[in-house]
Parts: structure tokens; sequence; C-alpha cells
């Protein structure tokens, strides 16, 4: 066979495969190149009455130490009523490899019983990490979407969240958090969706690449590659790294069903096997009545009140469905449309579908939320 032949052969070979390809990068985090999430305790100032009431005893013992370190200090027994004052939580996110001086969005969320943080003022407040050190500092003015309205007579309207608000770059990085990224002699991929074919599609395209043994795949979800030391070469060879084309293995459609909503979302290759359904449901009702007992004159009878329940079953008669016979299993618009047919609601589809995949008849991975 020709040179010219042998190309033409390994282009009809890989060309399905280019087209399902996806970018090395959407299928794997780089272990090292993370997210840092930073907790911290404030107080809110400059409310215009909505802060914590009297009885948020924390509030006004972390404004008494406040004073304290402005050498302000006040009677041990002292309770200052503070309605323009709230304890808040702050909480922001480092970007990976973020360096001193980078600006965080901060988000501010009320801990005591104040009504609106609209308006007020975050104090110079320390942002720690899960290691107990401080990395940010944030402070600034609170941009508030929310806003809530009460009357004297105590009705009122609540507009989305007032006790919640935002301070865009409103941190400021103070401490570097070191990663492995930079110290590592190896670079660490950490598959999104682990796989066996994925992990072994990843090893063979970088070492296709950039040669024998440069990757090495350690399970269906890691990826050791052996990269430059030097930290200019190391972003160039991730450059490259970023715009190689890798087929990611197909796994199971999944049917996902968040039960405090009600929402389902099922896959278009889901598909269910030939399999009988039949589904109904149980109503149980309890009535609670009182009589009241009242006793003939000159008795010297009380008056008594005696419970009286009326207790009814009501049992809907399930219709019996078979889900139609295919070869490769029953499509999305057969299901949806047999469910429709049936007039079950989202629980009873969700009951359906766990019976289906107790049974065996349904091709997909069910994740309930």
């Amino acid at each position: 066979m020709t040179m010219k032949k042998i190309l033409f052969v390994v282009g009809l070979l890989l060309s399905p495969l280019m087209a399902t390809a996806r970018p090395l990068l959407s299928l794997v985090d780089i272990q090292g190149i993370r997210e840092n999430q930073l907790v911290g305790y404030g107080l809110v100032v400059g409310l215009s009455g909505t802060g914590d009431k009297s009885q948020t005893k924390f509030t006004s013992q972390s404004v008494k130490n406040m004073l304290s370190q402005f050498g302000v200090q006040l009677p041990a027994n002292a309770d200052p009523k503070l309605k323009n004052v709230a304890a808040v939580a702050v909480s922001a996110t480092i970007p990976p490899l973020a360096g001193k001086g980078q600006a965080l969005d901060i988000t501010v969320s009320s801990i005591g019983d104040a009504k609106s943080l609209r308006g007020g003022t975050l104090l110079l407040t320390p942002l720690k990490g899960v290691d107990g050190q401080v990395y940010a500092v944030a402070q600034g003015n609170l941009v508030v979407g929310g806003v809530k309205a009460q009357g004297n007579s105590g009705s009122g309207i609540t507009i989305n969240i007032p006790t919640a608000g935002l301070i865009p770059n409103g941190g400021i990085i103070e401490r570097e958090i070191p990663s492995s990224f930079l110290t590592s002699t190896d670079v660490i991929l950490n598959l999104k969706t682990p796989g066996f074919n994925t992990a072994r599609n990843i090893e063979k395209a970088i070492n296709n690449v950039f040669g024998p043994q440069v990757a090495s795949a350690e399970s269906h979800a890691r990826i050791r590659v052996r990269a430059p030391h030097d930290a200019n070469q190391r972003v160039t060879f991730l450059a490259m790294l970023e715009s190689l084309d890798v087929q990611q293995h197909k796994s199971l459609d999944k049917v996902v069903f968040n039960s405090r909503t009600g929402t389902i979302v099922v896959g278009k290759d889901v598909k269910v096997h030939t399999a009988a359904v039949s589904h109904g449901n149980l109503t149980v009702s309890v009535v609670e009545n009182y009589n009241v007992s009242q006793p003939n004159a000159f008795s010297n009878g009380n008056t008594t009140v005696t419970p009286s329940s009326d207790v009814s079953i009501d049992q809907e008669r399930g219709k019996v469905f078979i889900w139609p016979e295919s070869k490769e299993g029953t499509s999305l618009q057969s299901i949806v449309d047999a469910v429709n047919s049936l007039g079950a609601s989202p629980n009873d589809l969700m009951a359906i579908l766990i019976a289906l995949d107790e049974a065996g008849a349904l091709d997909g991975q069910l994740v309930i939320l």
C-alpha cells in the first residue's frame, strides 16, 4: 500500500472521531489550579433602623470589642441599643493563582435578625481560609437588590432578599495561596466525567503529539503528564494541551428528578424497553368534627365536647399501559406520549421511572436531587 493510500485510510478512520472531539481542557481540571473560598465575620453600619434588635447579643458584643480597639471603653454591664448595625457573614472566592492586590467580589449576608442591609457599609473585615489564615480583607458599600416596607399595623411587602448584598471589587487579596501546579514535577489532569475510554483517549492524544510516555492514565479519573519545570515553558506546554482535541466516550443519558420542585429532565437518548405499567393513587382523608353534649336541665351533668372522626379512602383505578416494543427501545417522544395518555403528574412519572429502573427496563442513569 502506498503512502497516499495509507494517509487516505487514516483520514477516513479519524474523521468520525474528529467530528465528536472536544478540547482537552473542557474535559479535565488541572490539579493545583482551583478556586479557594474565604469567609469572615463583620459588621454593617449606617442602616436606617433596620439593623439587629437588642436580643441579638453578639452584635452589641462585637461593637463593644470594636470600640475598645479604638480606645472607647464601655462599662461591662452596658447594653447599647444598635438599630443601625447588623452582624453579617462575609464570603468571597479567590480565583486560581491569584496574586496580592487583586480585587475580589464580596457577598454579605445577615446572621442576626436585621430587616434589611440596604444602604449599609461593611467595616474592614478579615477573610480567612480553611486553614485559619487571613488571605484577604473586605470593606465597602453594599449593593442590595431587595427591599422591605412595613406599616405600623404589621402588614408589609418584601421584594427579593433585603438581608443579603454584594460589594463589587470590595475585597483585596493580602496573601497568595500556594499551588502545587507551580511546584509539582508533573501535571495532574482530573476528568470532570470519569471514564476509562475517555482517559485512554486523552493519554493516546497527548502521546501522539508530544511523544511516548509523556502521559500516563493512572485511573479512569486521573492522567499524569510529564511537563517542563520552567514556568514559561509549562505555560506554553499547557497552551498546546488546550488546543488538543480528544474524543469523549459517550456515557448513559440521565433522568434527573428534583424532588423539591417536581422538575424532571430526561435525556434525549434515554430508552425504555417493553414493560407493562400500572399506576394509581391511594388517598386517605380524615375529617375531624366535634359534637357538644348538653345535659338536661336540673340533671347536675356537665357540658362536654365529644370528637367525631370521618375516615374515607379513595383509590384511583390505575390504567395498565404497555410500552411499545422496539428493537432499540422506546424513544423519549414515545415515553412522553405514553405518560400524557396516563394523565400522570411529575411525581407519578418519577414513581413510574423508578419502578422501570428497578425492573431493568430503563436504559439511562437515574439521578434524584
